[in-house]
């Protein structure tokens, strides 16, 4: 709705309305950055009691596929915390986030599939594979777009934002 339409005498609560919806969104953004905290200390300590239950249970390469598919679901929270820290920042949400924690997802995917219950399919191995490398070739295409619009004239290396 645009400002010579919204009636003067609401000027109030919208400005109202919409520092209060500033307010909710900031301290949503923090709960959600102190749960990403919280989800690190989790992942850590599963990590390593993945590792104690690989030790005991005297099956290491079974153990160390799981315990590096937990690795790996630790390294989508960092990248959902850098995502979130660029926010709180004050820059925008980069979509290169999202493309690699799916990617991070599918690659883990494809790591515990020899370790799961049921043996899978060469349909879902290739399934996975084809997940995998889609979403790598747009990641690629998504940096090097992004690498593109910030290739403006006079500006350099140092000055661009990564």
């Amino acid at each position: 709705m645009s400002q010579e339409h919204f009636p003067q005498e609401l000027n109030v609560i919208n400005r109202f309305a919409i520092d209060a919806m500033l307010w909710l969104n900031g301290l949503a953004h923090i709960i959600i950055g102190l749960a990403l905290a919280v989800s690190v200390l989790m992942f850590t300590w599963l990590f390593f009691q993945d590792v104690h239950d690989a030790a005991s249970a005297h099956n290491l390469v079974h153990g160390f596929l799981h315990a590096l598919g937990t690795l790996m679901l630790l390294w989508t929270i960092s990248a959902l915390i850098t995502a979130e820290i660029r926010y709180l920042h004050g820059r925008h949400m980069e979509v290169d986030t999202f493309v690699e924690v799916a990617m991070v997802v599918v690659l883990r995917k494809l790591i515990v599939l020899p370790v799961q219950d049921a043996t899978p399919t060469f349909e879902d191995v290739m399934m996975w594979v084809g997940a995998a490398l889609m979403l790598g070739i747009l990641l690629l295409i998504v940096r090097w777009t992004h690498r593109f619009s910030n290739d403006e004239p006079g500006q350099t290396g140092s000055d661009r934002q990564t």
